[in-house]
């Protein structure tokens, strides 16, 4: 842009450095941006070790994340290039995102839990009309009405809208309880379902950069995190009818996270943060009362999405986005199939779509 008053082009403004923190111990974090998205950024954490850095995720598929990434490689010291390995805490996009294009750069392996690798198999194979035709489905059993059904029905350029449709294949499998190639450090996965199948912790046993009390730094991915509640709703799959619990894996795994007791917690959105069997209990009540309060919603019988419009969210249905109701039905359902499994709700025979209601 010219000057007004010298006549002179102005010298380009200089790019703002890359957002990245060092939490000390060799390990550092780089704020990648989650395009149009309110969580704003996946913490992707670089951890030195002795054959070059490993990625904890890499972040969304994206030119302008892509930027980021590599830039904050070079604010840690390093380079896209130099990358040994990248674990995966779970599959959704804005952690595995960019895993295949860190692997073109470098020859890194990418590691991911056996259960969320067959999703991200399922995922290549699976032709996009194929899935939906299968949301369309769900949706109609859930009792959602016309409008918000038919857009599913929609032309090919609503069919290519979905992100992560071609999400790479890894290399190595994160078996729970078992150290990873991490050389020079004790990196261990720890299996967490829930937010989904193959979802994983990453327990670093290795002394607090500060002496903080506790059992070593617990890379939490989505499964526990400071101020947010992760979304646990189904593992769609549609070629398995097997009625899974998502919630009640995941509660499960809260525990088994509580129990471990890490010092500190290094999560994938937000902030790192301590007292992790503390912020465990607060979501174990969360959804406690959640399964309370949709208990007594069901003194009537109510479909899966009459379920959700009801349920308590962090904004009114009516500003709710098209996607994200989508997301809401499938936790309600989660929800459903908890309270189900325990024995205090039951279908209503020959309901259709099918309607629940509580039995006691």
């Amino acid at each position: 842009m010219a000057n007004s008053r010298s006549g002179q082009d102005e010298p380009a403004a200089p790019e703002a450095a890359p957002p990245v923190h060092d939490l000390g111990g060799g390990v550092r974090s780089v704020e990648v941006p989650i395009p149009d998205n309110p969580l704003g950024h996946t913490l992707v954490y670089v951890v030195d070790t002795d054959r070059g850095p490993v990625l904890v995720d890499t972040g969304w598929d994206d030119p302008g994340s892509w930027d980021v990434l590599t830039a904050g490689l070079a604010a840690c010291g390093t380079a896209v290039g130099e990358v040994y390995g990248v674990v995966v805490t779970h599959h959704h996009p804005d952690h595995h995102g960019l895993s295949g294009r860190v692997r073109e750069a470098s020859g890194a392996w990418i590691a991911l839990h056996a259960a969320d690798a067959a999703i991200v198999r399922r995922t290549r194979e699976t032709r996009p009309e194929r899935w939906f035709t299968y949301m369309t489905a769900k949706l109609e059993a859930a009792g959602a009405p016309e409008e918000h059904v038919a857009p599913l029905r929609g032309g090919p350029r609503r069919r290519t809208s979905l992100p992560g449709l071609s999400p790479a294949l890894p290399d190595r499998e994160i078996v729970p309880g078992e150290l990873l190639d991490l050389p020079g450090r004790r990196l261990r996965g720890v299996w967490t379902p829930g937010h989904t199948p193959g979802h994983v912790c990453l327990h670093l046993e290795e002394e607090h950069p500060a002496r903080l009390a506790g059992r070593g730094r617990l890379f939490s991915g989505d499964h526990l995190l400071p101020g947010i509640t992760p979304h646990v709703g189904l593992y769609e799959d549609p070629d398995d009818a097997t009625v899974t619990d998502p919630l009640g894996d995941y509660l499960d795994s809260l525990e088994r996270i509580g129990r471990l007791a890490p010092a500190e917690i290094l999560p994938a959105h937000q902030h790192a943060f301590t007292d992790a069997p503390g912020r465990v209990r607060d979501l174990l009540a969360h959804h406690e009362e959640r399964l309370t309060a949709l208990h007594a919603l069901l003194r009537e019988p109510l479909t899966v999405w009459q379920v959700a419009v009801r349920m308590e969210w962090n904004r009114p249905w009516e500003q709710i986005p098209y996607g994200s109701r989508n997301i809401a039905v499938s936790e309600a359902e989660a929800h459903l199939r908890r309270l189900v499994k325990l024995g205090v709700v039951e279908p209503v025979a020959g309901s259709e779509p099918v309607a629940y209601v509580a039995v006691r």
